[in-house]
């Protein structure tokens, strides 16, 4: 997830404990996506949207701590 602040991530995670928890699920979401999408696991279609929908939402939300980090 958004690679290119890889190093504001790094030290978000460190200082900010929610920031933390937000990329940490939001990378449990993404492994799950990918299980199902590979089919290494099963989930009907509307629960998928549910996560990916999630997904999305935490990523804008750590985007935009990161966003404001690197204004700071």
């Amino acid at each position: 997830m958004l690679h290119e602040y890889r190093e504001e991530i790094t030290a978000l995670k460190t200082e900010n404990a929610h920031f933390a928890k937000i990329f940490e699920k939001h990378n449990e979401l993404d492994d799950k996506i990918n299980d199902v999408d590979a089919g290494r696991e099963h989930m009907e279609q509307l629960e998928l949207e549910t996560l990916k929908k999630e997904k999305l939402k935490l990523k804008d939300e750590a985007y935009a701590m990161i966003m404001d980090f690197k204004n700071k």
